[in-house]
């Protein structure tokens, strides 16, 4: 996907109006991620099918099953570079979250991170980030989903 910046600059010179543009491209990778109750999809590779209906719902199934989905789930592997994270509200009745950062508290520190919520169902929202090389985790704290790993190489 290709984005564009434009930057424009006006002057007045002698009661004239002069316009000078300039455009710069730059790719960003978009990466979709989808969510249904208790987990998202691409990380589980399945669709576990849990039922939620508040978050208390997905911090008890997360209890009972989030070691062994996690022991299987997928470990997403990326460049450094900017992208932007799609996170859809598959199918969750009440709105849902995302927050990437990184590993562990060091990681947490040193590494960007990105967050917000108001995912309604159906919804989709982007977050735009620049990832540099290391160790994150990634998860919905409002879905309450497990901590997925990002590992960003250089």
């Amino acid at each position: 996907m290709i984005y564009f910046r434009h930057a424009v600059l006006f002057a007045a010179s002698a009661g004239a109006l002069i316009s000078m543009s300039t455009t710069t491209a730059f790719a960003t990778e978009v990466i979709e991620l989808n969510q249904t109750p208790c987990q998202f999809l691409e990380p589980e590779n399945t669709d576990h099918k849990f039922k939620s209906t508040k978050k208390a719902d997905c911090e008890a199934e997360n209890k009972r099953s989030q070691e062994s989905r996690l022991a299987s789930a997928k470990t997403l592997t990326l460049k450094s570079g900017d992208y932007i994270f799609r996170v859809k509200n598959k199918n969750v009745s009440y709105p849902l979250g995302f927050w990437l950062r990184g590993d562990g508290i060091l990681n947490r520190a040193r590494l960007p991170s990105v967050s917000g919520g108001g995912l309604t169902t159906g919804t989709s929202r982007d977050y735009k980030i620049t990832l540099k090389p290391g160790d994150y985790v990634y998860s919905c704290p409002l879905n309450t989903t497990p901590d997925y790993k990002l590992v960003v190489t250089k």
